[in-house]
């Protein structure tokens, strides 16, 4: 269990000063109550009581749609039911909103004060998906406030303030960074929080959970949940790495703007997989074995460095149209090339500056992505600012034909662009100065409590050349707006190196073969297989495209004979000494059709190669800044 904490503010006065003064006099008058009963989150199965201060008259209340961090309207709607309302002892008749369907309308009688409100939800979503997934399992789950209450319409967010009560399976343990007001058996009664608070601080529960102190002053710490117990394991190696992150991104920013931080790690085969963002803490999922598994825990190392850098950048510093007075107002992610690929950036060299990630194996990372991102035929049509624009059904949209449609690659290619940056800064200022005097600057500041400082894409413009004038504004909205067949590497090259391929595996595109069980042939063939011969995606262009294949389709024998994954690895290798093409045979729809691949290329895989003469930029970007941690 953990102690007490003192209550947290609820936003910078700076956010408040702008909200209208007709919202700012209609704040509730008290606290709402929240009371979840968790006992049943083995069954996936989550019961709600909540009590509202109400006036006679109509009511709207909204069950949260767009949830900050998913930058779509992913509220789990459909997995609310059992919903009942009374007030007096007397049941109250509601109505959905035909077009807002988020919204349930009431209208209180005279004499009520409070509206009673029961509900149940049921986490009955696939293993896939933000916290809309699957995020209940028989040994413990992850609650997000968001899914389990309902708020009156007409507030600010910010000024509606929860009482939140959970109740646990008896046994089992609570993490979160919501401050804690009292704890009696296996009920937990939080501070009172406003609303926007209460949503941002997500609480993981276990049976079996552990703690990895990192950290004081401010305190930080890794809570872990897992399936099983040995999986909670970490080496006493890894365990520095993190240690070392915590110190990296304090030389790095400068300050920090949050009390505490709590990285809420759950290692489950039975969970969807995904890091989520939160001003104090970061919901972080991955697979049990994750840190048993050696491959595994390599695959994933860039996760608690990603969302622990958004407390600073997608957190305190946020888009303007990221900042909405409640969840049911659209978000605008024009800015999330700064919001996700800043942020991807700054975890890819977080990583290896912490050690998480050896340099050599961080210059494979890179080779992969820019790969990859040179192989994007949807690169000809979709310009990187309009995969921003659209995330909101990107981040869902189906794995075929993904290269073709692009998804949400602002993540990547936005960190090559800010790769780009950093190394344009070093190259004006003679290495005098980096991107990370920029972070400092825009991301710094007195720190301490959580705050919100919005920005906008001038301010963006504005901080860099405050660091090192030039035309920023013009080299931005050039990769921004650009088409094309090929990835911007400008910022390899910069940095001293280029993008090659030859026959040797690259060690990134290895542990995602292993830990996925795929196999990539993005460079060769133009396409990726499953582990049991179904084609995930094909890319336009490429042999596999020319030859007939789509995705879906499932290959069942190459060259003659029965389908494995090490046969048509073995295919592509010997392509270069045979003349004859790579004949598969696939099935789809019904039909089996025999395809014939005209390659004769050989294996290929991306790496990173020095460039003579050039400065080596990148390994003084990827070093490490801080002290080493004991």
């Amino acid at each position: 269990m953990r102690p007490s904490r003192k209550l947290l503010p609820a936003v910078g006065l700076t956010l408040l000063a702008l909200l209208p003064l007709s919202l700012l006099a209609q704040a509730p008058p008290e606290p709402l109550r929240l009371e979840v009963d968790a006992t049943a989150a083995a069954r996936k199965i989550f019961h709600v009581r909540l009590e509202i201060p109400v006036r006679p008259g109509p009511l709207d209340l909204y069950y949260p749609e767009w949830i900050p961090g998913e930058h779509g309207p992913t509220g789990p709607i459909e997995d609310l039911i059992g919903l009942h309302f009374t007030a007096n002892g007397r049941a109250l008749p509601w109505r959905r909103d035909l077009v807002e369907m988020y919204t349930f309308h009431l209208t209180i009688p005279e004499g009520v004060s409070r509206l009673q409100v029961e509900l149940d939800y049921v986490n009955s979503a696939p293993a896939s998906g933000f916290s809309s997934g699957a995020s209940a399992a028989p040994h413990l789950a992850v609650l997000n406030w968001n899914q389990l209450l309902l708020y009156p319409a007409g507030y600010d967010f910010r000024q509606i303030l929860y009482t939140p009560v959970l109740r646990l399976p008896t046994g089992w343990q609570f993490h979160t960074a919501l401050p804690v007001r009292n704890v009696q058996g296996d009920t937990v009664e939080f501070a009172t929080v406003p609303l926007n608070t209460l949503v941002d601080s997500p609480v993981q529960i276990g049976e079996y959970t552990r703690v990895v102190h990192l950290a004081d002053n401010p305190l930080h710490e890794i809570d872990i949940a897992a399936d099983r117990p040995d999986e909670l394991q970490m080496s006493p190696e890894l365990e520095r790495h993190y240690r070392q992150l915590v110190a990296e991104t304090g030389v790095l920013f400068g300050s920090r703007h949050y009390r505490e931080y709590h990285f809420l790690l759950t290692l489950s085969d039975y969970l969807a997989h995904f890091g989520l963002e939160h001003h104090e803490s970061s919901d972080d999922r991955t697979d049990g074995e994750t840190l048993i598994d050696p491959q595994r825990t390599r695959a994933d190392i860039t996760l608690l460095p990603h969302e622990f850098a958004h407390s600073w950048n997608g957190k305190y510093r946020r888009p303007v149209g990221l900042v909405t007075r409640n969840y049911q107002e659209p978000m605008k992610d024009d800015l999330l090339w700064v919001y996700e690929g800043l942020t991807q950036y700054l975890s890819f060299i977080l990583s290896a500056r912490s050690g998480l990630c050896a340099p050599a194996d961080c210059r494979e990372m890179w080779a992969y992505v820019a790969a990859t991102l040179d192989h994007r035929p949807g690169r000809l049509w979709r310009p990187l600012q309009d995969t921003a624009d659209a995330a909101p059904f990107l981040y869902n949209a189906r794995r075929q034909w993904q290269a073709w449609r692009r998804g949400t690659d602002f993540y990547d290619e936005g960190a090559l662009l800010w790769l780009e940056v950093d190394g344009r800064i070093r190259e004006l200022t003679q290495n005098q100065k980096s991107l990370d005097d920029f972070c400092r600057a825009f991301h710094g500041g007195p720190g301490g409590a959580p705050a919100l400082k919005p920005y906008t894409f001038d301010d963006v413009v504005a901080a860099l050349n405050a660091v090192a004038p030039y035309d920023w504004r013009d080299l931005l909205t050039e990769r921004l707006t650009a088409t094309g067949p090929h990835a911007p590497l400008g910022g390899l090259e910069l940095g001293g190196w280029r993008l090659v391929y030859n026959d040797r595996p690259n060690e990134r595109q290895r542990l995602l073969e292993e830990v996925n069980r795929e196999l990539i042939l993005t460079f060769s063939l133009g396409m990726t297989v499953d582990d049991d011969g179904t084609i995930r995606d094909v890319l336009p262009g490429m042999p596999a495209f020319a030859a007939g294949m789509i995705p879906d389709m499932r290959i069942l024998a190459v060259n003659g004979r029965p389908w494995s994954r090490a046969l048509l690895r073995e295919a592509v290798e010997r392509s270069a000494q045979n003349s004859a093409p790579i004949t598969l045979v696939a099935s789809f729809d019904d039909q089996v059709q025999t395809f014939r691949l005209d390659y004769h290329g050989g294996p290929r895989y991306p790496h990173l190669e020095r460039i003579p003469d050039r400065p080596d930029r990148l390994s003084d970007i990827l070093r490490p800044h801080a002290p080493p941690v004991p």
